[in-house]
C-alpha cells in the first residue's frame, strides 16, 4: 500500500522525518506496508473492528444523546517507539512518581514543602481534593500512588512533555492490553520480527503489587467498581477476571470492628486489599460524602486501623490537580535534588496576577483548562475556538481564577492512520502505566490515544478520540 501525498505539515511525525525518510524503528513496518494492498489493510481494520465488538471493548459516554455504549476505535497501524527513546521516558516517569509520592506523604504529615514556601500552602490546604481525614496518615508500605497513568505529548521539537498526572483512578489499561492482542493477530510474523516488548503480564504485575500492600502471605484482593453504568466498567471487570480476584460493589462489602469483609454465599470473607475504581468522595459515606450509595460505611476506619489497603490511597487527587502540576518540577528538585528528566508543558496559573493578565490578553493562542476537570471537558483550545468562546472563558477566569490554568498550544506529533481517504497523519498523545509496589515499574507499552478528526488535537475517548497499539522495541 503506497503512502502517497503524506504530509507532516510542520508537525513531528513518528514514522517519517520532515524530508520524508522513514524513521529507523518504522523501517520493517514501512516495508510491510509497501508490499500489502490497500484492500488487505481495510480487511485487517474491519477484522479489528469486529473483534473489538465481540470482546465488548466499550465505554460509556456521559452527556451523549447518541447512546451510552461506544467502541473505542482501534487504528490498525501501530505506534512504534525505539528502545533508547523509551528508556528516557521510563527514567523520567520513575523520577516523577517517586517525587510525587514523597510530596503526598509530606503534605499529609510534616508539610515541610509548604512551610518552606516551595508550593503555596493555600493551593494545597484550600484544594477540595486535599482530604482532611487523611492528615497524619501513612498508607501501607508508605505508598500513595500505586497505579499511575501519565499523559505525555511530543512537540514539533521531537521532545516529550508531561501533559498531566493521573493519580486517582487512571483508566485505559485494558484497552492497551486488548489492543495488543488484536494487533498481534493482524501482523503475527511482523510482530515477532520487530522484537516488541510484551505487555500481557500487566495483570500479573498488578496483582503482585496489590498483594505487596498486605503483610499476609495470601491476602484477599478485590476490585471495587461503581457498577455497570460507569464509563470504565469493561476495564474493572476485565482486570478482575485477568487477576483472578473478585469484582465487588459497595453493597458486597461490610465493615465489622474495623475489619472489611466480602459477603459471599459461604458467609463473610475478610478482604485485605482493594483496588478501588471509585472516587475518594464516594468511598465511605461516614467519612466523606454522606449521600454516597457506592461506598462502604466504616471502611475508612478499617483503612486507618491498617486492616485493609487501598490502591490508590485516598487523598492522591490533590497531586493530580492541574495547578499543582505546574509545581512538579520544583517538587522534584526539592525532594530529590535533581532536575526533571521530562519537562512539563509551560503553564500559566490564572491565580497569579501576571499570569492571569497574560492569559486574558492571549487567550486566542492558548489552551485553557479547568484545574479539576478531566476527559477533555472544561477546556478551551484557543486557536480552534470562536471569539464568543474566548469571551466566555475570559469571564469564567475572572470569576474564579484559581480554577484555571493555561498552556501554549503544542503541535502534538502525528502517526499515520488508516482513513477513508487512505493513510493520513493524526495527532496522538501517550499514556504509559506505572506500578509502584516493591519498586516502581513502567509497563513497556502504553495507550496511544488518537484524535480521529482531521486536524483535531482532542484525543479523549469521551470527545471522539480513538487508540493505537504502542510497540516498544527491544533494540
Amino acid at each position: 500500500m503506497k503512502i502517497d501525498g503524506y504530509s507532516c505539515n510542520e508537525h513531528y511525525d513518528e514514522m517519517f522525518t520532515a524530508e520524508g525518510k522513514t524513521r529507523a524503528q518504522y523501517d520493517e513496518f514501512h516495508s510491510f506496508l509497501s508490499k500489502v494492498s490497500s484492500k488487505k489493510m481495510k480487511q485487517l481494520q474491519e477484522a479489528a473492528n469486529r473483534t473489538q465488538k465481540a470482546m465488548g471493548m466499550t465505554f460509556n459516554v456521559y452527556h451523549d444523546n447518541q447512546g451510552l455504549e461506544k467502541i473505542l476505535h482501534l487504528d490498525i497501524i501501530p505506534r512504534i517507539i525505539a528502545n533508547a527513546e523509551w528508556r528516557k521516558l521510563e527514567a523520567g516517569l520513575k523520577q516523577r512518581i517517586y517525587a510525587l509520592n514523597l510530596f503526598l506523604q509530606d503534605i499529609y504529615n510534616d508539610q515541610k514543602i509548604l512551610k518552606d514556601g516551595i508550593v503555596p500552602a493555600e493551593l494545597i490546604l484550600g484544594s477540595k481534593d486535599y482530604l482532611k481525614p487523611c492528615i497524619g496518615l501513612t498508607p501501607p508500605k508508605g505508598i500513595w500512588c500505586h497505579i499511575t497513568g501519565t499523559d505525555l505529548v511530543k512537540n514539533k521539537d521531537g521532545e516529550y512533555y508531561i501533559l498531566e498526572d493521573n493519580l486517582r483512578c487512571p483508566s485505559g489499561v485494558s484497552y492497551m492490553l486488548e489492543s495488543r492482542e488484536i494487533i498481534k493477530r493482524a501482523y503475527p510474523q511482523l510482530f515477532n520480527d520487530e522484537g516488541v516488548m510484551p505487555v500481557s503480564d500487566y495483570p500479573t504485575k498488578l496483582l503482585k503489587m496489590l498483594q505487596f500492600l498486605s503483610n499476609k502471605a495470601k491476602p484477599v484482593v478485590g476490585v471495587l467498581t461503581p457498577g455497570i453504568y460507569n464509563s470504565a466498567y469493561f476495564e474493572h471487570s476485565y482486570l478482575a477476571l485477568q487477576m483472578g480476584v473478585e469484582l465487588v460493589n459497595g453493597v458486597d462489602l461490610i465493615v465489622k470492628d474495623k475489619i472489611a469483609y466480602m459477603q459471599t454465599t459461604k458467609g463473610l470473607q475478610q478482604i485485605d486489599v482493594i483496588y478501588r475504581r471509585i472516587d475518594d468522595s464516594f468511598l465511605d459515606p461516614l467519612t466523606f460524602n454522606p449521600h454516597s450509595l457506592l461506598g462502604v460505611p466504616g471502611i475508612f476506619e478499617a483503612y486507618k486501623a491498617g486492616n485493609v489497603a487501598f490502591a490508590n490511597a485516598p487523598g492522591t487527587g490533590v497531586a493530580d490537580d492541574k495547578a499543582v502540576y505546574a509545581y512538579v518540577p520544583r517538587i522534584i528538585k526539592y525532594y530529590l535534588n535533581e532536575e526533571p528528566i521530562l519537562n512539563n508543558v509551560p503553564t500559566y496559573l490564572c491565580r497569579e496576577d501576571e499570569d492571569r493578565k497574560f492569559v486574558l490578553d492571549n487567550i486566542h493562542e492558548l489552551v485553557v483548562k479547568e484545574t479539576n476537570a478531566a476527559g477533555g471537558y472544561g477546556m478551551l483550545i484557543g486557536p480552534k475556538s470562536t471569539k464568543e468562546e474566548h469571551d466566555k472563558f475570559r469571564e469564567l477566569i475572572k470569576e474564579n481564577p484559581t480554577n484555571y490554568i493555561a498552556q501554549p498550544t503544542l503541535s502534538l506529533s502525528t502517526v499515520p492512520c488508516l482513513t477513508d481517504e487512505g493513510i493520513e497523519g493524526r495527532h496522538v498523545d501517550l499514556r504509559p502505566y506505572i506500578l509502584y509496589g516493591n519498586e516502581i515499574e513502567v509497563i513497556p507499552g502504553a495507550l496511544t490515544r488518537v484524535a480521529l478528526k482531521k486536524g483535531s488535537l482532542v484525543v479523549n475517548s469521551s470527545q471522539g478520540g480513538g487508540s493505537k497499539d504502542t510497540w516498544v522495541l527491544y533494540n
